[in-house]
């Protein structure tokens, strides 16, 4: 399966307009962003846990990464509320599951294959930092190495700004939302511009909060390789 897999070009998908697709897991439903691949594939998407629902024990390979976006998602490493940002990098493995239900956006198989650093953060209680000369953002940093940097930001009513794109750069609304190019982009919107790309946006009555990743598309995509 083939899913926005040209990275050379802009991907839109307004997610909260989508219906919900069962996955091979009962209670568990997904929105798929983009994908390489089929059941293993380097995928984005948005996954919804039914109350009392959960995976299979299994492994990441190719590395996981989400962040929870309602409710609490659940594993054996502990309880993860709405609002928290996982990295677990290629070799990790848990049984994932809600006793209560909850929606997370995931990333699969994405990971430098060398990554072994494994860890949460509750953006709920971090500490935002005014970005550089740039008036109403604020961010919270979340993970930075060589390939990719990862980040939420807060954007104040009204505000401004380009999203620079030299290597790469995707997007989800957390909270609120912004418009740009006559577009509307409300929660659970997605937006990735591929290396080189410039986009001018403007927060809306609201501002906006957003997830952020960069950098990572230097390199070409790939699909998983098969076993």
């Amino acid at each position: 399966m083939q899913l926005n897999a040209d990275f050379n070009r802009r991907a839109v998908v307004h997610a909260a307009d989508l219906d919900w697709t069962p996955s091979p897991m009962a209670g568990v439903d997904r929105r798929m962003l983009d994908r390489i691949g089929d059941e293993v594939a380097r995928a984005t998407s948005i996954v919804r846990y039914a109350p009392d629902s959960r995976f299979s024990a299994h492994t990441h390979t190719g590395g996981e990464e989400f962040f929870v976006l309602e409710g609490v998602f659940q594993d054996e490493h502990g309880d993860y509320p709405a609002g928290t940002y996982v990295r677990n990098p290629p070799t990790t493995s848990h049984t994932p599951g809600s006793q209560a239900g909850c929606v997370i956006f995931v990333k699969l198989w994405q990971f430098d294959m060398a990554d072994r650093t494994q860890f949460s953060v509750d953006t709920r209680a971090g500490d935002y930092a005014p970005v550089g000369d740039t008036p109403g953002v604020t961010r919270l940093a979340l993970h930075n190495d060589s390939n990719e940097n990862v980040c939420v930001e807060r954007w104040a009513a009204g505000t401004t700004l380009a999203l620079e794109a030299p290597d790469g750069l995707e997007l989800l609304v957390l909270e609120a939302g912004f418009t740009a190019e006559g577009e509307t982009f409300g929660v659970q919107s997605w937006l990735r511009l591929p290396r080189g790309a410039r986009m001018t946006v403007e927060a809306g009555e609201t501002g906006a909060k957003v997830w952020i990743k960069r950098g990572h598309l230097a390199r070409p995509p790939q699909a998983p390789a098969r076993p």
